[in-house]
């Protein structure tokens, strides 16, 4: 059993994403979801902007 679930879990696809939603809407709920999603977008933003900001620093030396 325990196989068949790696086996499933390590294929991206369908199926897997589904899965992934399906746990992680139970786990939050709809309503937090957004927010969530907010926060790791902005999460995102900053650390792109803060290796440009090291990557324009190095360039500078």
């Amino acid at each position: 059993m325990m196989n068949t679930l790696t086996t499933f879990l390590a294929i991206p696809g369908g199926a897997s994403i589904a899965l992934i939603v399906v746990v992680v809407l139970l786990l939050f709920g709809g309503k937090k979801i957004p927010e969530l999603m907010r926060g790791l977008g902005s999460g995102i933003k900053e650390f792109k902007d803060a290796t440009k900001e090291e990557d324009d620093r190095i360039e500078e030396k």
